[in-house]
């Protein structure tokens, strides 16, 4: 159990829309759930292609584990607005309630108000590269 964080999503730096921070969060505390569909594989390599077909630019696909993906393309919570960072504030972890797998936004560090709320994505080595916006000093350039 944890108490709900005061957030809110609005035009971010990095890309399009964020999550941000409405109250000073501490280091080691759950921040958000990522909602959403939890589908198979073969249901998000499908809905990919027609989110593609419909114009739809940003899908939310997250990997909980090998056969499960949460798509909260359509009906995520404000987690799904959560940008990439290379020299991110906040991880995501799997956690297990009441034998289903969730996931779950952690802060890394002390976050304060108004501050964007972001995560590595840790996207797998691909081929094709997409790029990175985050402008750190250490950013590596692609998020794959």
């Amino acid at each position: 159990q944890f108490r709900k964080k005061r957030l809110r999503f609005g035009r971010s730096r990095i890309h399009e829309w964020g999550l941000f921070a409405m109250e000073p969060i501490a280091a080691d505390e759950m921040v958000i759930e990522y909602v959403g569909q939890n589908i198979r594989q073969v249901v998000a390599d499908m809905r990919e292609k027609r989110y593609a077909q419909e114009g739809i630019g940003s899908s939310y696909l997250f990997r909980v584990d090998h056969d499960t993906i949460i798509d909260a393309t359509k009906c995520g919570n404000l987690a799904r607005f959560i940008n990439h960072c290379c020299t991110p504030n906040c991880y995501a972890k799997v956690i297990t309630i009441e034998a289903q797998k969730k996931i779950v936004i952690y802060s890394k560090q002390a976050i304060g108000v108004n501050e964007e709320i972001t995560y590595d994505y840790k996207f797998p080595i691909e081929e094709t590269k997409i790029p990175c916006l985050c402008r750190t000093e250490s950013c590596r350039g692609t998020l794959n």
